[in-house]
């Protein structure tokens, strides 16, 4: 028995890292009046589990992850929730860690830009939620949950930098979803 329970639980997760992203990732977003295009997409897992998928949008596709992070242009990072098991704290969490690396750990430049940002995820967060995270010049950051305005966050550039960074930095989320995002 227990060689077919084994046998199983790698059918099952051979299947979930061997099925393609499902289809649902829109082709291009509209960013305060700008026609973004997908550069691209990818899966964050953590031990072998979905949890969330992560794609970027540019005015134009680019590999060159330091550029994107430096260019002040309108981009947008597009977030859905395709687990149950994140919750707002781990998202928090997440998201402060990431930070703490994009930064080099001096958060203190950008901390209130940070709070702010973090009080985004404070909101219960279930299977199925998307969030757009859009760089508009001149605004700011504009955070969107399933398609509401949560809050506009004028970081200045430093702000900006350091959430792109998140996902395309140096020491990214992680560096497959980092690689999905910039379509290699």
């Amino acid at each position: 028995m227990k060689g077919v329970i084994r046998w199983l639980t790698g059918l099952v997760v051979a299947v979930g890292v061997v099925l393609p992203l499902q289809a649902d990732i829109p082709k291009t977003l509209d960013v305060d009046g700008n026609a973004l295009v997908l550069n691209g997409e990818g899966l964050r897992k953590m031990m072998m589990m979905k949890i969330y998928k992560g794609a970027l949008y540019l005015p134009e596709k680019s590999s060159d992850a330091a550029s994107i992070i430096a260019a002040d242009k309108p981009m947008a990072i597009r977030l859905e929730m395709v687990s149950g098991l994140i919750t707002s704290e781990k998202m928090e969490d997440a998201t402060l860690e990431g930070l703490e690396k994009a930064t080099g750990g001096n958060m203190e430049p950008i901390q209130d830009s940070v709070d702010d940002f973090i009080n985004v995820f404070r909101e219960e967060i279930k299977e199925g939620d998307i969030f757009d995270i859009a760089n508009v010049p001149g605004k700011g950051m504009e955070i969107f949950k399933n398609g509401t305005l949560k809050k506009t966050i004028d970081g200045g550039m430093d702000f900006k930098k350091a959430v792109f960074a998140i996902w395309l930095g140096e020491d990214p989320v992680q560096k497959p979803l980092k690689n999905g995002m910039l379509g290699k």
